[in-house]
């Protein structure tokens, strides 16, 4: 919205430093202000609204540690990181921008799907929240909505280079052509783009759009059932995702610029470079958010920002076309996601061989088995978010280590 208001006036009444607003690294910068500052003004007041509303968690007594301590604190505030994201995105984005469009609605789609289940759990009472086939249909419909989009709109485009070349003012200019493609990246390998096209060319290329719009399917609900799992202690989900956005907000703002993916010998995606406003909004939501969230957290974002948190991860890393890259940025993610999994497994398996169920860890997810051997969970959480960098840097090194 701003950047058309500055982009109105410099061209109209040309005003001095409306210029600025060209800029994705001054509107990237603002938003991340302008986030902060909403995730923590807006969040005291919204608080102390829950608390006066009686809107707290049901907590189950599963034998941790300080459990039962944090019945009562106030959940749903995941409407303060929506809110942190999508006001800075509507002020400083181009809201034309494709991506940003997805982004926006992906945000919004999730956050409803998020708070209906929240609604259910405390105001009706009901603990199990939104039955979990629906959170699977409105998954599966944010899903179809994005890969349909990205495989099929004409906006959606990539920069392919070709072999031809000439020289402008002793410089070497190679000509190009921005065309619809399903290319992907591949982490570690040296020719690492991944062609949907060509992968699944044996089904026939008018069957290939399903075959990816699956693909799209499975990874946003995986990334948000990810999240939401790994939302179980204070600062844990919000702290992770908070690194995992800013390392895709790299990716966006080199994929984004002709020089550095030249350079980096990457995949250029035109128009992509508005994502990082998101990003760095998104990344401004979740640290503002840890104002309150971080050990003892005074509130809980619930479902209303777990799920969302791992949707945005998921759209931006397709939109990036990273989403290959997931299983190692979103490593935290996804140990979470197969400590359940395993446990689960053993134990139905150890029950019907041995006629009694046993277990691989103390309890899963797998932070709660380091609460179980009484790590205390300041400690556990910091541990995780050390290696959601050095995953982040690890995923960073794949642009030259190949």
């Amino acid at each position: 919205m701003l950047y058309y208001i500055f982009d109105y006036l410099e061209k109209n009444f040309d005003l001095i430093g409306a210029s600025v607003f060209q800029y994705i690294s001054f509107r990237a910068g603002m938003a991340a202000v302008i986030s902060l500052l909403i995730t923590i003004t807006f969040g005291k007041k919204l608080i102390n609204f829950l608390r006066r509303k009686q809107v707290g968690e049901t907590v189950r007594d599963l034998g941790l540690e300080g459990q039962m301590e944090k019945k009562g604190t106030p959940t749903m505030g995941g409407i303060i990181i929506l809110s942190g994201i999508l006001v800075p995105v509507l002020l400083f984005s181009k809201l034309d921008n494709i991506y940003v469009i997805l982004l926006i609605v992906a945000t919004v789609w999730l956050g409803l799907i998020g708070f209906l289940d929240d609604y259910i759990k405390v105001f009706k009472k009901n603990k199990e929240g939104l039955a979990g086939r629906f959170k699977i249909v409105g998954q599966i419909g944010i899903g179809l909505i994005v890969g349909l989009t990205l495989y099929f709109n004409d906006d959606v485009v990539i920069r392919e280079y070709s072999d031809t070349a000439t020289i402008e003012n002793n410089e070497i200019v190679r000509e190009y052509e921005e065309v619809k493609s399903t290319k992907t990246t591949v982490p570690f390998f040296k020719n690492n783009e991944l062609d949907y096209d060509e992968v699944f060319s044996f089904l026939g290329h008018d069957f290939t759009w399903a075959i990816y719009v699956l693909i799209v399917i499975f990874i946003i609900t995986a990334v948000s059932n990810g999240a939401n799992i790994t939302d179980g202690i204070d600062g844990l989900a919000a702290g992770t995702s908070a690194i995992i956005g800013l390392t895709l907000a790299i990716f966006a703002y080199i994929s984004g610029r002709v020089d550095f993916s030249t350079y980096l010998n990457i995949l250029h995606i035109p128009n992509l470079s508005e994502v990082v406003i998101f990003c760095t909004a998104f990344v401004g939501a979740c640290l503002g958010f840890l104002w309150y969230n971080s050990y003892p957290a005074q509130v809980f974002m619930g479902d209303t920002g777990s799920l969302s948190l791992g949707g945005i991860i998921a759209v931006i890393a397709l939109v990036v076309r990273k989403e290959l890259m997931i299983p190692l940025l979103c490593g935290v993610f996804l140990i979470e996601n197969l400590s359940v999994i395993l446990q689960v497994s053993y134990f139905k398996y150890t029950r019907k061989k041995y006629g009694e169920g046993r277990r691989i860890f103390l309890m899963s997810p797998l932070h709660h088995h380091y609460q179980k051997k009484n790590l205390h969970e300041a400690k556990i959480v910091t541990r995780f978010w050390i290696v959601g960098i050095l995953l982040a840097i690890l995923s960073l090194a794949t642009l030259k280590l190949r």
